[in-house]
């Protein structure tokens, strides 16, 4: 049986309180008389840290993100999306490049930061999804977080994109970001002054970007990475109390009240540039993806499962991820297939009629059978592995091998999503097939780094890096 289905109500969708935006997404696409365009836009918005349930459409019921909703209302909901990684820059390897990030060095770095080699970066010359968009007359920009190595030798523009608005690294202040700061905000590949909290900043150069791009004969790929909900945990009106936090440290500051506030935030960012779609007349020709980079953290929201980013647990890996393409991808569905961060490659490569680089095939699967025709899940087997911790993980249909604080287990996360009921001894053929096949898998990437080491924070790195006191 399917199990891509509809599952948003016309009652469910008012309560969300998403009419309005429907009714403005309305007048836009009536506004769009022209056909269908043969070469998409792309706006691809990746949140920072975000947990699986922490909007709306996936559960979050202690406030609402009619925006996300919007796309979920209009667009398909996947229900196994999984990062490459449970923490920041290996994911960003695996989204610009479609392959495990293993195969590239700087994915060994989990993830990129301060203490890291100065080789630990996205090479120029590997090919990615804005670098081969470009060549196919796309174009390309991103807007807030990189977090991809830093200058001279790594930057968005010698990647592939051909406007930056962002930060370099893994965490920035979201007030305190002017260009002689610790984390400043980069015009191209020049610190800026820039005031206003970081979320706001991004969203309205987003707007500004797309109404730019409509004054193009050109399709164009818009990457909108925010910080958000990324720590330090500072809310819009939180400015004063930013002043106090500055050392970036994790356990310094936050609330779930707070936590709310950052993530309803960049929901309100998210209509601005859906809404400068519809008013620019591209809703229509526009695919826009939503999607976090890793499970969330600390104040988060996981249900149904356990285990929170830095963990292999599902907790750490599961995310949102929602397609929107009006008239191609049905509305208001979910697709049960299981889906991993380096399938957006050859997804948006397949719907702009472009092909992977020979040399560096995707480890990724092309998403557009399941996104247009709503085609029963495909099996899928996908690996992950995490130094901190020497933590291990297989998912092979319903099963899922896990080693994490030096034990191993077998799940079925279909079953037994929050992975409590261990079946290594009942099905101990699967389990060691799962493990064998790790191991040959781990044979393919690059070596780990020798040694065992425990995750730290960014923040943790920055405070030892500028001889901060830590308050943990």
């Amino acid at each position: 049986m399917a199990k891509t289905k509809s599952v948003i109500s016309r009652r469910r969708f008012v309560q969300s309180g998403v009419a309005g935006s429907v009714a403005l997404s309305t007048l836009g696409l009536a506004r769009t008389a022209h056909a269908q365009t043969s070469k998409p836009n792309f706006v691809f918005i990746m949140a920072d840290d975000l947990g699986f349930a922490d909007v709306s459409c996936y559960g979050q019921r202690e406030y609402t993100t009619p925006n996300v909703d919007r796309l979920a209302i209009e667009g398909m909901r996947f229900t196994q999306a999984y990062a490459n990684s449970s923490v920041c820059s290996p994911t960003r390897i695996a989204l610009m490049t479609g392959r495990y990030q293993y195969r590239l060095v700087a994915g060994l770095e989990e993830p990129i930061n301060l203490e890291s080699p100065k080789n630990a970066g996205l090479p120029a010359s590997h090919p990615t999804i804005p670098s081969i968009l470009g060549n196919a007359g796309y174009a390309t920009e991103l807007i807030g977080k990189w977090h991809l190595g830093f200058l001279p030798d790594f930057s968005p523009l010698k990647s592939g994109y051909d406007r930056f608005f962002g930060i370099f690294g893994g965490t920035a202040h979201y007030f305190d970001h002017g260009a002689k700061s610790r984390t400043p905000l980069y015009e191209q590949e020049v610190p800026v002054d820039r005031n206003g909290y970081m979320t706001n900043l991004l969203g309205d150069r987003a707007v500004q970007t797309i109404e730019n791009f409509a004054k193009l004969k050109q399709p164009f790929y818009l990457s909108l990475h925010f910080n958000a909900p990324h720590y330090p945990w500072l809310g819009p009106d939180d400015e004063e109390e930013g002043k106090r936090v500055k050392n970036f440290l994790h356990y310094e500051g936050g609330s779930q009240k707070t936590y709310m506030k950052m993530v309803q935030s960049m929901d309100a960012n998210i209509g601005k540039v859906l809404q400068a779609l519809d008013l620019q007349s591209l809703t229509r020709d526009t695919i826009v993806i939503f999607t976090s980079d890793n499970g969330g953290e600390r104040f988060s929201k996981v249900w149904p499962f356990s285990g929170m980013k830095g963990e292999l647990l599902e907790g750490g890996l599961r995310i949102p991820a929602i397609v929107r393409w009006p008239g191609r991808v049905p509305a208001a569905t979910a697709s049960e297939q299981v889906t991993a961060t380096m399938d957006w490659l050859p997804t948006l490569l397949a719907a702009a009629g472009a092909q992977p680089d020979p040399a560096f095939p995707p480890d990724g699967e092309n998403l557009l059978s399941t996104l247009m025709t709503q085609a029963p899940p495909r099996p899928r087997k996908l690996f992950f592995r995490f130094r901190p911790g020497e933590q291990r993980a297989v998912r092979d249909g319903d099963m899922k091998y896990l080693r994490i604080a030096g034990n191993e287990f077998l799940f079925n996360v279909a079953d037994d999503p929050r992975e409590r009921a261990d079946l290594k001894l009942r099905q101990a053929e699967a389990f060691n097939r799962l493990k064998t096949e790790w191991e040959v898998w781990d044979k393919t990437m690059l070596p780990q780094k020798p040694g065992i080491q425990p995750y730290r924070h960014p923040g943790e790195v920055m405070a030892d890096h500028y001889g901060l006191v830590n308050s943990k």
